[in-house]
């Protein structure tokens, strides 16, 4: 599942993106070398960011799953102009329940990006599995790791950035959620089972011309720290109000924290 608006899914695009870790991706790009075609199911698509960013990086031959149970981001998926040598189907599929249907016929790659913070840690357990059982490598991008930085400081910074770590821990469909933990937790997982793991940073640096996504991430904080409660709403809307004075002024700075892997397994399909 996504869980995410239409909106949000195209302002943040552009910086998903430019954030996503080089080095991971040559990781992918030489894994998929050999291949004189490729199958990639792709989990969580929304509106089909991750075919788009790594596309050019794969054989010419490809054949993409994109999955997703939002029928209207799915609606929007697959690419309106058809490709030689590409063929894309959308697939209707609540992974949180339905995972192996997701996974199960011919494979080569399973990527996912923005999703593994979202999922529970026997969830996380469960995808690693049934990818080991099918030798499948898995390229999960863009995993929140719980580091929110400002520039220029705030006293609630540390506080707002606690509250949201904490909410992102609730059940986001999977139950409860890794949230900050994910990334850490994926690596283990899969090097515990016998994969070889890339991974690298991939923050969003938000720069002072970003003002609309800024605003909009200051929004999800503020509306996240409300949720949790454990800050008056008074300091929250103070801490707000000071954020979009930065903002507007062209002084902001925003740096948010995610992680990249590649989980390879060791043995040849």
């Amino acid at each position: 599942m996504s869980g995410f608006s239409l909106e949000w899914l195209a302002l943040r695009e552009p910086f998903d993106l430019r954030a996503r870790n080089a080095d991971v991706l040559d990781a992918v790009t030489t894994a998929a070398a050999g291949y004189p075609a490729i199958t990639v199911v792709d989990l969580a698509c929304g509106t089909g960011s991750t075919l788009r960013a790594i596309t050019a990086r794969l054989p010419a031959r490809q054949s993409w799953r994109l999955v997703d149970n939002d029928l209207s981001l799915l609606a929007r998926a697959a690419p309106s102009q058809p490709i030689s040598g590409r063929t894309v189907n959308t697939i209707p599929i609540d992974i949180a329940h339905d995972l192996e249907a997701a996974l199960d016929g011919p494979v080569d790659l399973v990527t996912t990006s923005a999703l593994l913070d979202l999922v529970s840690d026997p969830w996380l357990t469960r995808f690693a599995t049934e990818s080991a059982v099918r030798l499948l490598p898995v390229y999960a991008a863009l995993t929140y790791d719980g580091r929110i930085t400002f520039e220029p400081h705030h006293t609630l910074d540390a506080a707002i950035v606690e509250a949201v770590n904490r909410h992102q821990r609730g059940d986001k469909g999977f139950g409860p959620a890794l949230g900050p933990l994910a990334a850490a937790a994926a690596v283990r997982e899969f090097e515990a089972i016998g994969y070889t793991v890339a991974q690298g940073p991939s923050d969003w640096l938000l720069e002072p011309q970003d003002r609309r996504i800024q605003t909009e991430f200051i929004a999800g904080l503020a509306a996240a720290a409300r949720e949790i409660g454990s800050l008056p709403l008074a300091d929250v809307i103070g801490w707000v109000e000071r954020r979009h004075d930065h903002i507007t002024s062209g002084h902001s700075t925003i740096r948010v924290g995610h992680v990249d892997l590649f989980a390879r397994p060791i043995g040849t399909r």
